[in-house]
Parts: structure tokens; sequence; C-alpha cells
């Protein structure tokens, strides 16, 4: 059956049925995508619009010592695994998991190594009765010695794109980009086959067609960042959530290469 024969052959699934998301880390498996040595042995200072000045020195291709050297958080220190991935040429993804059970947040970081511009996503869990809901707070950064905080603009080089992504040899989604703060995404196979939604999104400007997507999910306690890349048409990031049927983190890191379906524009009249 091919894979518009099998889209076809979906229907609506009730919310009661989805599957818990941690059946997704099977299909997704490992990245695709090599961890970038660029930042080995390289200690980076970054002032954050939090009041944060935080130390990382990186001491292998996964292993980060980070220290808050200034700010409401001075003294913490923590030795901390990480991966990196080089988006472009001096570009870093970071993102580091930190802490256990509930108390878990997921650090993602977007450094521009060539002009010090930082742009980071924390997210953490808040369980109610048990219940489990992510939440984000984005910041702003720069390297120290290279210039003034500069938040990033926000961008609508996504909006009106359909895009179907590959994240593996089985996960496959489609992504419909309706405006700036508002998207839809469509299993079309894997583990949440035929599952869609509407959801809420923030997408940030990085270089010419290269942007920074966020969306938090609202039937599942997910939230996800990653890097879009409409040259090399490829996506890097991270899923983040609590799986309330388990008392659980999960913490899912991707690649994926996708192909651009088409871009609606509307009639003027």
């Amino acid at each position: 059956m091919s894979t518009d024969s099998k889209v076809h052959a979906q229907g609506f699934i009730a919310q009661e049925e989805w599957p818990d998301v941690s059946a997704m880390i099977d299909g997704f498996g490992a990245p695709s995508l090599p961890a970038s040595e660029a930042l080995i042995g390289r200690t980076i200072e970054i002032r954050f619009d939090d009041g944060d000045t935080t130390r990382y020195e990186f001491h292998s291709a996964d292993a980060v010592t980070s220290t808050v050297i200034a700010g409401a958080r001075a003294g913490s220190r923590d030795r901390l695994s990480y991966r990196a991935v080089e988006v472009r040429p001096g570009v870093q993804f970071i993102d580091v998991l930190t802490g256990s059970g509930a108390e878990a947040r997921a650090i993602s970081i977007v450094v521009d190594l060539v002009d010090g511009r930082v742009t980071a996503a924390d997210s953490w869990i808040t369980l109610t009765d048990g219940v489990g809901r992510t939440g984000t707070v984005f910041l702003s950064g720069r390297i120290e010695g290279m210039g003034e905080i500069e938040p990033r603009r926000s961008s609508d080089e996504l909006v009106g794109k359909r895009i179907y992504y590959r994240y593996s040899e089985t996960e496959r989604y489609e992504h419909i980009y309706l405006n700036g703060g508002t998207f839809v995404w469509h299993c079309i196979s894997g583990a949440e086959s035929g599952l869609a939604d509407v959801d809420q999104t923030k997408t940030l400007e990085l270089a010419e067609g290269l942007v920074i997507f966020y969306w938090k999910e609202s039937v599942m306690p997910v939230e996800s960042f990653l890097v879009v890349d409409l040259h090399e048409k490829r996506s890097i990031g991270r899923m983040f959530c609590w799986e309330n049927s388990t008392q659980s983190v999960v913490h899912i890191p991707f690649d994926s290469r996708f192909t651009i379906l088409n871009e609606t524009s509307y009639p003027n009249d």
C-alpha cells in the first residue's frame, strides 16, 4: 500500500486512544547527525538577559561543566552530558538534560560563535496531583566580549509552507504552518500514525533560510525546540515532556530530512 493510500485510510482518533509519547522513542532511534567537535576544549562565558552569566567548559564531545558566575544563581555548578550539532559553520545547537524525575530540565541553546549571539530555551515540569505539564522560558544572551544582547526577531519564513519530515526509517510527519503562532502536525507513519493536532508555535530568525522553531502541544504534554534549515532541508532538535502514565521524563533528541511539498498564498480579493 502506498503512503498516499495509508493516509487516506486513516481517520479521526479520539484523544483517549492516543499512545504514550514514549512510543516514539524506538521509532525515532538515535539522531543521525554526528556530534560536533568544535566546542571541545573551549570555555565560553554567556551573559543572559535574566541577569545570570554562565561559564561553559566543554571537556569532550559529550561532557560540559556549567558554572553560574554572576546573577541570582551565582555559585551553581554542574557537570553535565550534552549533545552539540553544527547547524551551519559557526552555529552550534547544544542540548542538555539536567536533573531527574519531575526536577528534570531540558536546556537547548543555539550559539553563534561568529557574532556571539545566543538563544536558549529552558524547559521544566510542573506536577499537579500527579499530572505533569511542561513550561518553557526563552532567554537571549551574548558571549562575553562580543557585544550587547540582541534578542532574535520573530520570523514568518515558515508561514504557508507544508513540509514532509522524515525522522527515521519509520517516523514520518507533515507540518502545515498556518501563521506566526499556529501550526498543524500530522503523523503520516510511525508510532503516532493518524494523529494530528493544531498547536502553539514560536519562530525566531537565525539567518537566511534558518530559523528556531518551537511548539507546545495541547493534548500531549510535549514541548519541542528545533532548528529548521530550509537550504539544507533538515531539522535538528529535541522533544521533552512528562509522561503521566509512567510518571517519568521523556527526552527525545532527533534530526530529520524534509521535503517542502507546497506553499500556500492567498488571493487578494
